[in-house]
């Protein structure tokens, strides 16, 4: 299992809203693999900044594939995308 944390480019909130829905079709197309998604927000807790994502694989070279193929990747949003691996204890 992999933690995926991905900070946005500053400035490009309309890139993000332009690529949500089929960033969104994109993990729901993968939803055996999605455990946890979500946006990250600003501090005042208003606009999207980033995204965390928890998701399942068997190997790095599936999540790499993955990643590539989001439409928020494709659309070159992401400042940095840090990868950790992830072991779940609860629930």
């Amino acid at each position: 299992m992999f933690v995926v944390r991905c900070q946005d480019k500053p400035g490009q909130l309309q890139v993000r809203l332009d690529n949500r829905a089929a960033h969104l079709a994109h993990l729901d197309a993968h939803a055996a693999q999605v455990v946890l998604a979500g946006p990250l927000l600003d501090a005042a807790g208003e606009a999207m900044v980033g995204s965390l994502l928890v998701l399942d694989f068997p190997d790095r070279a599936g999540l790499d594939a993955f990643l590539a193929a989001d439409p928020y990747a494709k659309a070159g949003l992401f400042a940095s995308v840090e990868v950790s691996l992830f072991k779940r204890a609860r629930p």
